[in-house]
């Protein structure tokens, strides 16, 4: 009954404090974030770089070398693990136009002083011999081809960092789609942005199937630079399905009809938001891809992107950058300044270049124990309670003191109508808690302790067949046998000749008798005196139970 009273004492308490905490500290995560992605979100640039020899015989052989760098694609992609990997569109970084074909137009043309657009057509010439020797410089390669060609692809991720790296890294292509639309993943081969990684973006589990869904699309219109920020604009989705590429993706469309959205962010693709992540308003997730362009845009759903991700063997998964930027976040969005100052600065040491941590550290810094710091409005209306002013605190005094009194006057009521319970008969002798206390144990008799001193021999017993006891008295008269007299028995085994223990000339083997009987000058056998094991000539133990011989 103690323990119970103890325990509703305590339950009453924890309720009291529970209700007395502030309630800032209950907040949910702020909607409509998308500074959760924004760091994530990088410039993809594609270009191909065709090496081409003209083998030149129309007169003296000539062999003419040029190199000849085609863009292939650019557009917008996303990080997804701190390694580096990126998901953006396959037709961001893999083209169906024939680089051999662009090439070969312009070496002929520059070597051969002739009008050949490039382009990556196949085009012919008034001259016969020229024509002849520029289709052999087409694709493919065959034994009189003129032209040898080596195309490589190299990709270059520009991620949002400050300052802005005119540079980049080197990606190679992991895994690409089927379908210009389809998503690619890409995996770095250039360098490493330090221990912690990159920023990532977090992944929905699905894409909202509610007609008019807010969303946000992100990208970068060109290389990122102080001049040259991420472009952020708001949309949203229709009803349809989960945006797979075959069905021809997920459609905008605003519920209001003040926008045509499809237009707008058709607009967007075309200046390099193409591939860019869909960002869903509540979490701050990536729900798809931007993808179409002119005046009609599209979502793929991410569904699409877990599959790539899986085929290339690639993760996605968040790093130590992003626990800390969170947590940055959620001190900055609920307008805690004073505490966001440090959560962004640890956030800037694992990563400099974090532009968004330090745009948000600038504007925390600047409203650090203004108006807007909820922290220094909290800690002023601590200041006025504990001047008087303010909500006065005797009510949640008053109210916890009855709540503590209750639940003490219940516990009491309780221990009391325990003891005035009549103990049982039964129960008698028993401890607080009412349990009946064992009785003792009953005695078991030890057997008395063996007197070692009355016979001169300990019979051990062991797993072969007993030896037989020879009782005092029970040696017939004349047979030679052993007897203690007053000492006791004595146990001996039957010597090595007859089953009688005599000897086969008729002496007597058994212990004492050497030099008796028909043959004085006999070995005597000796044997164990513990268990009547047979001892050899020289033992002085016994070689079965460790006995000494002498004993």
């Amino acid at each position: 009954m103690r323990r119970l009273g103890t325990a509703l004492a305590l339950l009453g308490g924890l309720a009291l404090a529970v209700a007395a905490m502030p309630a800032a500290l209950a907040h949910e995560h702020p909607s409509g974030i998308t500074d959760l992605v924004t760091p994530a979100v990088v410039r993809v640039e594609a270009t191909a770089k065709a090496d081409i020899t003209l083998l030149d015989h129309l007169g003296e052989l000539v062999h003419v070398e040029r190199s000849y760098e085609v863009p292939i694609g650019s557009g917008t992609g996303t990080v997804v693990n701190p390694e580096g990997a990126v998901v953006t569109l396959t037709r961001v970084v893999k083209t169906d136009k024939d680089i051999a074909v662009y090439a070969a137009n312009r070496i002929f043309a520059e070597h051969h002083k002739v009008k050949i657009p490039g382009d990556f057509e196949r085009h012919k010439l008034s001259d016969d011999k020229l024509d002849h020797h520029l289709q052999e410089c087409y694709p493919p390669k065959s034994a009189t081809a003129t032209c040898i060609v080596d195309v490589t692809t190299e990709i270059r991720i520009f991620p949002n960092i400050a300052p802005a790296d005119a540079e980049g890294f080197r990606a190679e292509v992991a895994r690409a789609g089927d379908e210009p639309d389809g998503p690619a993943v890409l995996v770095p081969t250039g360098r490493a942005d330090g221990g912690a990684g990159l920023p990532t973006a977090p992944l929905a589990a699905k894409v909202p199937d509610k007609e008019g869904s807010p969303v946000a699309v992100a990208g970068f219109t060109g290389r990122p630079a102080a001049d040259r920020p991420e472009t952020v604009e708001i949309a949203h989705l229709q009803a349809g399905g989960g945006g797979g590429s075959g069905d021809g993706g997920r459609r905008f469309k605003d519920p209001e009809g003040k926008a045509d959205e499809p237009v707008k962010l058709g607009a967007l693709v075309d200046k390099g938001l193409l591939g860019g992540p869909v960002i869903e308003d509540k979490k701050g997730e990536v729900v798809g891809l931007l993808v179409g362009g002119g005046k009609e845009a599209r979502m793929i759903g991410v569904r699409e992107i877990a599959t790539a991700l899986a085929e290339a063997k690639v993760p996605a998964r968040r790093g130590p950058i992003d626990a800390a930027f969170e947590q940055a976040l959620t001190r900055f969005h609920t307008r805690y300044y004073g505490d966001a100052v440090p959560a962004f600065q640890r956030v800037l040491e694992l990563y400099p270049g974090h532009v968004v941590a330090a745009a948000h550290l600038k504007t925390s810094q600047a409203k650090r124990g203004t108006a807007e710091d909820e922290g220094t409005k909290r800690a002023a209306a601590g200041e006025r309670a504990g001047t008087g002013a303010g909500m006065p605190l005797w009510p949640f005094v008053a109210g916890g003191a009855v709540l503590v009194a209750a639940v003490a006057a219940g516990a009491l009521l309780l221990w009391r109508r325990g003891a005035a319970q009549a103990p049982d008969p039964a129960e008698a002798g028993t401890v607080e808690t009412g349990a009946p206390v064992p009785e003792p144990p009953i005695a078991i008799p030890r057997r008395p302790p063996v007197d070692e001193g009355a016979n001169p021999t300990v019979v051990v017993g062991r797993s072969f067949p007993a030896l037989p006891k020879i009782v005092p008295g029970d040696a017939p008269t004349g047979s030679g046998g052993p007897s203690t007299g007053s000492g006791g028995p004595v146990l001996v085994a039957r010597g090595p000749g007859r089953p009688d223990g005599t000897a086969p000339n008729g002496g007597d083997t058994g212990p004492g008798t050497a030099g008796t009987g028909t043959n004085p000058g006999a070995a005597v056998q000796k044997y164990c005196t513990a268990c009547g094991m047979r001892l050899g000539h020289a033992h002085r133990f016994c070689g079965f139970c460790g006995h000494p011989a002498e004993a």
